[in-house]
């Protein structure tokens, strides 16, 4: 942001939060908020600028279930109220959020208790959540989520390739483009996999109220310990086996842990024992509804050519990773299946008598 954004920033979190700001950062993390940390005279506090056309409502109940998760032990940060006792401040043009700094550092390629950690705080997040009345209504966006419209992703895969063959036609593809001509083209011939993958779903996969974004990036380790869980996603039901799958075959796990499968076995045992009512279904299709999100998603190569993200090389990243881990999958779902198969045939008796994470 141009310096007199960041000079509004500073404004409101003196005038309504009566923090004396010494500086303030613009954080090179996020692709929904510019992110900033501020160091104040008393703490350090993180702000998140919600951009203009944000469902701020629905932000505000994003921050009510962080600090519900945090009243239930689940090292979630709280937010700060303003003057006004309000968790978003929309005084101004400029609307934010401001919130405890909390300790630790993201990890990418996590360790054997750190996967631990990671299963064992999303059982109890889930079985926190599951009792919430929002969790009892119809999810909408999981029937939509099921009905993948496939020749209009086909579509949208050749408008791609098409802006892709004009800037070769121009002279101007780069390497990039090279790469993303490779990738489309082959996700373009996965595509016919989706209606039997989603066929082969049980139709009573649990819904409820989740974390809705839980991945290492939104994790912080402590040496082993979870230390922080962050930004949590408005409060609207969907299907539990997402938020899990979405973590235990994690792309930078899937592509960067030649045992990524074990892995998934060590996160999920240390779920199973910390919300061992979810069930076996669930767990057991956790992997399909993985592969199928990241199957259907053209996350980070459409923001490239269509409406560029905040930080386009880590989404350019991203795309690439999370193609990767697409191929890796599909060549090795059966192998998954029965590791699924495998961890509902045992009961979730603490983490496989490897202690409490």
């Amino acid at each position: 942001m141009s310096e007199s954004a960041t000079d509004r920033i500073a404004a409101i979190l003196t005038d309504r939060y009566g923090l004396a700001v010494k500086e303030l950062v613009q954080l090179p993390i996020g692709q929904g908020t510019v992110n900033y940390r501020a160091t104040c005279a008393d703490r350090d506090v993180f702000i998140k600028n919600y951009p203009p056309g944000t469902d701020l409502l629905g932000e505000e109940k994003a921050v009510q279930l962080s600090e519900l998760a945090h009243s239930h032990g689940i090292p979630a940060a709280t937010a700060l109220r303003n003057r006004d006792g309000q968790v978003i401040d929309a005084t101004t043009s400029v609307a934010l959020s401001v919130w405890e700094w909390m300790p630790g550092q993201v990890v990418t390629e996590l360790n054997k208790a750190q996967y631990q950690q990671t299963g064992h705080v999303l059982g109890r997040i889930h079985a926190a959540f599951a009792d919430l009345p929002a969790s009892s209504e119809p999810s909408t966006e999981a029937e939509r989520w099921r009905d993948v419209n496939v020749e209009e992703l086909t579509s949208t895969v050749d408008k791609l390739l098409e802006i892709i063959a004009q800037r070769a036609a121009d002279g101007v593809a780069d390497a990039f483009d090279v790469e993303a001509e490779r990738t489309l083209t082959e996700r373009r011939a996965m595509l016919f996999r989706i209606p039997e993958l989603v066929a082969e779903l049980p139709r009573e996969l649990t819904v409820q109220v989740l974390h809705g974004d839980y991945s290492p990036v939104n994790l912080l380790f402590t040496g082993n310990a979870l230390s922080a869980v962050l930004d949590f996603r408005p409060p609207e039901p969907f299907l539990l086996a997402y938020d899990l799958g979405r973590v235990a075959f994690y792309p930078n796990t899937v592509t960067g842990d030649p045992n990524w499968q074990e892995a998934a076995r060590t996160l999920i045992v240390a779920y199973r024992a910390a919300s061992p009512t979810v069930p076996d279904h669930d767990i057991r299709a956790c992997g399909r509804v993985a592969l199928l999100q990241l199957l259907g998603s053209l996350y980070g190569v459409k923001q490239h050519y269509l409406k560029p993200g905040l930080f386009q090389d880590d989404l350019d990243e991203f795309w690439l990773m999370r193609h990767r881990a697409v191929d890796i999958m599909m060549r090795h779902l059966s192998e998954t299946d029965l590791l699924l198969n495998d961890l509902t045939t045992r009961p979730p008796d603490g983490l496989d008598h490897q202690g409490e994470p």
